[in-house]
């Protein structure tokens, strides 16, 4: 018999990246349908699901302002670029019968919302996924923050990282055999060590709030329910006691 899940209602961040598959850019249709399912499993658990999308699989700002391009325009077109995969997860999603709703925080209504909270709680006590997109609608922001941002705002138990491994690492566990895992860490940890599990302010927002953190690999099936069972292989972050 399954674990009864620990949290009621819970953000989780996915990377632009995650979506790919075995692509080298854009989007994979079975990968996109395969995370769709994972987050099915969740809701039909009776957990509500909120989702913050990154666009680096189409687009990232950073990467373009290295490349000459201005800072700000590179990163609106990254925002643009995270409404394209909210999009398609949202296809995705309602092909399979889950309810959803993309907000964006740069508004477009032509092809969803606009960011409003208190719609957007709603939307989830009505057992509907709402799909994060833009970022937090300004540059200089990433989507890891913007997912602590809206996890905060939504009163979420805990903000969900999904990776392509299985916790956080003293280092990338595929280019280093020798790397560390992780079961437990404070924010405190995460910041001294400098440990690439999301970007500092994404941290500080989780900290500040008392938000903890659940590092898991999303390629792994059922790993997401699982996860929120704590049945599954995670990395929690969490307060120091």
């Amino acid at each position: 018999m399954a674990s009864a899940p620990l949290y009621k209602r819970v953000m989780i961040k996915l990377s632009g990246e995650g979506l790919m598959g075995g692509r080298e850019f854009g989007l994979d249709g079975p990968t996109v349908a395969r995370v769709a399912g994972e987050i099915r499993g969740v809701i039909q658990s009776g957990i509500q699901v909120c989702v913050v999308i990154g666009g680096g699989n189409i687009f990232r700002g950073i990467k373009g302002a290295a490349e000459g391009m201005e800072r700000t325009s590179a990163d609106y077109m990254g925002m643009l670029a995270t409404v394209i995969n909210a999009l398609a997860l949202q296809n995705a999603a309602e092909t399979i019968g889950l309810q959803t709703r993309v907000q964006s925080a740069i508004p477009m209504d032509m092809v969803c919302e606009p960011y409003i909270r208190r719609r957007a709680i709603r939307h989830m006590e009505k057992g509907r996924v709402v799909i994060f997109a833009a970022g937090t609608g300004n540059p200089f922001f990433t989507t890891d923050t913007a997912a602590a941002l809206r996890a905060v705002e939504m009163n979420c138990d805990v903000l969900v990282k999904a990776t392509q491994v299985d916790g956080v690492y003293s280092a990338d566990p595929r280019k280093h055999s020798d790397a560390e895992r992780h079961e437990r860490l404070s924010f405190t940890d995460v910041l001294t060590r400098d440990l690439q599990v999301m970007d500092a302010t994404a941290i500080a927002l989780c900290r500040e709030n008392d938000l903890p953190i659940l590092v898991f690999n999303l390629r792994e099936e059922g790993a997401f329910a699982r996860v929120l069972s704590g049945t599954g292989r995670y990395t929690i972050i969490e307060p120091a006691d």
